[in-house]
């Protein structure tokens, strides 16, 4: 790795978004299982001491905390590993409250106003309640003050979730701007092999990557779900989490947030952790919206010709090319499209619901015109508002089979 590749990210840095997992700040040294412990103020004291010392540096924080469900779990006594989506929602209702007291507590002490911002899906589908959160966080961070931000757990279910806090991590640092994105973990960072897989003996232990450049299948394969029942992800959803950010061009860094000296030694510049760094490459914000924030109703299939077109030549999806379509969507919904691979290969929102597309699949425009008496577009998904997700050298990667 270039020596001085994170000092160079260092020296541009203005605004950074870190995320604490709720096994980093869980009270490990309670000596209680996993499921029992509660928030550890210790943990959190200590981070309130450090994220203090990088605001005061110059460098705008913007915290997603997660916790809330285990704060509140800890505080009913349920501990359960299967709770039902009411014992989920009020461990999160009452977690939560506590949380962002014990947060204010301590950043109170380094002189520090914090506040809480808490979203659902619904707050980022729509552009515009998007672009509200936008300017809501702007407005927080003009003023000195620290967003800690989480998703809405006390009302959402799995249908309308966000899905994690690493995938929440990732939108608000490409939302707010950001130039580094900092998941502080109970694991070291991305491994060649899963490190908790049983080993033979004399076979070598796996090594930790300290760059990841290209997020590939293979890297994909590496990341493994988490064994940390306080915790929804594991590695998997850390790495898809730098992939959303790597596209807009923003770094992540993934640590090990039980080590209580690691942002002194991220911010010194020393080589811990995996780096997700691809370099400087950028969608805009819209497209990078309908690929990452947007979650996709249904899907559409295309012949070899419209994968052509839409990866090789960045033209628009016409009906004509479209073989398959699948799933419930109307109009100017979120759509995955598939080539005959079973490849994703794009992204966008889609000129037809499902019904009339189904009808229309494989037509020429002439032919559609005729045939629907309102509502016609030459283009099911216009490229304006289509995102390729792949390129012609990594396609035949890709490649599953069928």
């Amino acid at each position: 790795m270039k020596p001085d590749l994170r000092q160079d990210i260092l020296r541009q840095l203005k605004r950074v978004v870190i995320k604490i997992g709720s096994g980093v700040i869980s009270d490990h040294e309670s000596g209680k299982p996993p499921l029992e412990r509660g928030l550890s103020k210790k943990r959190l004291q200590g981070y309130a001491k450090r994220i203090a010392q990088i605001h005061q540096s110059g460098v705008e924080v913007l915290i997603v905390s997660s916790g809330a469900v285990m704060a509140g779990r800890e505080r009913l006594n349920l501990n359960r590993v299967k709770l039902d989506i009411p014992e989920q929602q009020a461990s999160a209702a009452i977690g939560q409250s506590f949380l962002m007291r014990t947060y204010e507590h301590y950043f109170d002490k380094q002189g520090l106003k914090v506040a809480q911002i808490l979203l659902g899906h619904h707050d980022l589908e729509h552009r515009q309640r998007f672009l509200n959160a936008k300017h809501t966080l702007e407005a927080l961070l003009a003023h000195g003050v620290i967003p800690i931000i989480n998703e809405n757990d006390t009302v959402t279910v799995d249908e309308i979730k966000i899905g994690d806090n690493d995938t929440l991590s990732a939108t608000m640092a490409c939302l707010a701007g950001a130039q580094l994105l900092i998941i502080l973990s109970d694991v070291d960072g991305l491994y060649t092999e899963d490190p908790q897989k049983p080993r033979r003996k004399n076979e070598p232990a796996p090594e930790l990557i300290p760059l990841i450049q290209n997020i590939t299948p293979d890297v994909e394969a590496r990341a493994g779900k988490s064994t940390n029942p306080l915790s929804r992800g594991g590695m998997y959803t850390k790495v898809i989490a730098a992939k959303k950010t790597m596209s807009y061009g923003v770094p992540t860094l993934v640590v090990n947030g039980l080590d209580s000296r690691v942002l002194d030694r991220i911010f010194k510049g020393e080589s811990v952790g995996t780096l997700f760094w691809g370099g400087p490459k950028k969608i805009n914000h819209r497209k990078h919206w309908i690929a990452h924030t947007l979650k996709p109703a249904g899907t559409i299939t295309v012949d070899s010709g419209a994968r052509k077109a839409l990866v090789e030549r960045g033209k628009s999806l016409l009906p004509a090319g479209i073989i398959r379509v699948e799933g419930r969507f109307e109009f100017g919904s979120a759509v995955r499209i598939y080539d005959e691979d079973r490849v994703e290969i794009a992204r966008g929102l889609v000129n037809y619901n499902a019904a009339d597309l189904d009808q229309i699949k494989g037509l020429k425009s002439g032919k559609i015109k005729s045939l629907l008496e309102t509502g016609f577009y030459e283009e099911a998904v216009h490229r304006d508002d289509l995102v390729v997700l792949v390129t012609n050298e990594n396609l035949e990667k890709l490649k599953k089979p069928r």
